[in-house]
Parts: structure tokens; C-alpha cells; sequence
């Protein structure tokens, strides 16, 4: 399975310390080190995800379970009028992101923050977090990574002006995290808080002037 290029330096660092452990006959750390070397190869893990090519659908960015579907939260969303699902990333999911539209993106915007449990409402709002708008059409989706207790960093691989596609490897965030996305005020929402979501393949929602299968 692909690693993302973000876990190099783990696994290689605590392949290193393990050979070095070995080396002096520290059998208990280098077996600890090799544990180690297993978890951020299962955590930096990324796997191909069949992305449904109907136009218009905008699909989960991320791994993880929606923890919010609806009217985007005041003091949470952007300002104007937007529908919000917020999807929560545990560290046992794969926190590769994918674009969850096609189009071209307008902005990137990055913000410090605090480190809240990712799982919290004003976690979207305080935590450290990186914004990408992309205009589809006419219309304009947001999908902000939101760092949380564990995850300290995000890696985005966008910048303005440049053409994406659905289902677009773009980015991760390392160790727990949350993944918010906003559709324009009265876009049909397709998922519910409690949802598991797969990133790249589970659709969220359905853009005003596209027709979906159910």
C-alpha cells in the first residue's frame, strides 16, 4: 500500500533508532521502535478510493464519522449562508485528504490557533486550521482542515489558481483531526451525524443543478 511522503520520516527515524538499539543489544527498545515504525506506516497509510464520477457531487474529504449535517453552525462557517458536515478523524483512520469537488482553487487561508479536541463545536473556529475555497461552476464549496489534541500539523498541498479535481489527493493531518466542509445554503445534504464517511467515496452532497442516483 502507498505510504504518504509526510510518514518518511517517521518510519524511517524509529527504523534508525531500532537498528541503533539493535545494534547495542537493546532487543526490548528495538522491538518497541519497530512497533512504532508499524503504527506510522498504518497511520501514514494511503489507499486508492474509487471516486463517483457523477458531476456535481461533492465527496468527503476525509476519513472518519460526521459528527454535524445541517445549517452551518454560527461562528463556526464562513460568513454567508452554507450548509455544514463536519467529519471526525480518530487516530485510527486514514487522514490522507481529498478534494471534495472539482474546480479551481480561490483561496487558501491559514490560521494558528489552540489544540481543542477536535471532536468540540468551537474546535472549527479556535484550533489551528487551513481553509481552501474552491469555485465549482458558480458555486463555491469550503473544506477546512482543523487540527486537534494529537494532530499539530497540517500539510495542504493547494494554492490559489490551481485546478483540481474530485477526489484529488491534496494533503494530511497527523494524528486526530477534524474535516469541515460547506456547501452553499440549500445544497441537499446525503449524510447525517453518526455516518461513517470514506474519503474520496462517500458523497456528502449533491450541488444545486446535478442530479445524483440515490
Amino acid at each position: 500500500m502507498r505510504i504518504d511522503r509526510a510518514g518518511i520520516p517517521f518510519i524511517a527515524g524509529t527504523l534508525l533508532c531500532g537498528a541503533a538499539c539493535m545494534a547495542f543489544g537493546l532487543v526490548a527498545w528495538a522491538t518497541a521502535a519497530a512497533a512504532a515504525a508499524g503504527f506510522f506506516g498504518f497511520f501514514f497509510r494511503d489507499p486508492d478510493r474509487r471516486v463517483p464520477a457523477a458531476p456535481g457531487l461533492v465527496v468527503s474529504p476525509a476519513d472518519g464519522r460526521v459528527v454535524f449535517a445541517g445549517a452551518a453552525e454560527a461562528g463556526v462557517a464562513p460568513r454567508g449562508a452554507w450548509r455544514q458536515v463536519s467529519v471526525f478523524l480518530s487516530p485510527l483512520d486514514v487522514h490522507v485528504n481529498r478534494v471534495p469537488v472539482g474546480g479551481t482553487v480561490t483561496r487558501v487561508d491559514r490560521s494558528a490557533g489552540r489544540f481543542l479536541p477536535a471532536y468540540r463545536r468551537e474546535a472549527a473556529a479556535e484550533n489551528e486550521r487551513c481553509e481552501i475555497w474552491i469555485e465549482h461552476g458558480a458555486q463555491t464549496v469550503v473544506c477546512r482542515q482543523v487540527v486537534g489534541v494529537l494532530a499539530r500539523r497540517i500539510v495542504c498541498r493547494l494554492s490559489a489558481g490551481m485546478s483540481v479535481a474530485t477526489g484529488q489527493r491534496f494533503g494530511i493531518m497527523k494524528f486526530g483531526s477534524r474535516m469541515d466542509v460547506f456547501v452553499p445554503d440549500g445544497v441537499r445534504l446525503r449524510v447525517r451525524a453518526g455516518d461513517a464517511v470514506r474519503g474520496g467515496e462517500t458523497v456528502l452532497a449533491v450541488l444545486e443543478g446535478t442530479t445524483a442516483p440515490e
